[in-house]
């Protein structure tokens, strides 16, 4: 397996543990509807969570969150309205970003909750 994809693996262990200790309720991870994925899906109380995970072995580049591009947070925001219309909720939903920078000897962990609004196209 190439090193990114055991590394962006690990990174949603670590992101989904961390979530558990925090009491959020892990539902899904690695959810896919078409091409679409949410790394994960979790609730908080009445809040539907979606989660997206961005690891890297070094912040040179930038910060991982840094990633979450426009075109893909209309991925996230597309694929979690299919979650929610499956699943027949009715829940507020909220879009996370877990950053994740994991290093020899350490890993820095960011929760950026709120992290973007999906907006109306009219």
């Amino acid at each position: 397996m190439a090193k990114h994809i055991e590394l962006g693996k690990k990174g949603e262990e670590i992101a989904a543990g961390f979530l558990k200790g925090k009491g959020y309720q892990i539902l899904e991870r690695n959810w896919r509807t078409g091409r679409d994925e949410i790394d994960i899906i979790a609730t908080d109380k009445n809040t539907l969570i979606i989660v997206e995970v961005k690891t890297r072995s070094t912040d040179y580049f930038g910060e991982p969150e840094e990633a979450v591009t426009d075109r893909k947070q209309e991925f996230l925001i597309r694929a979690a309205e299919e979650y929610v219309n499956q699943n027949e909720l009715d829940l507020e939903i909220r879009f996370d970003i877990i950053s994740i920078i994991i290093q020899p000897g350490k890993q820095t962990i960011r929760h950026i909750e709120e992290a973007f609004y999906p907006t109306i196209n009219e």
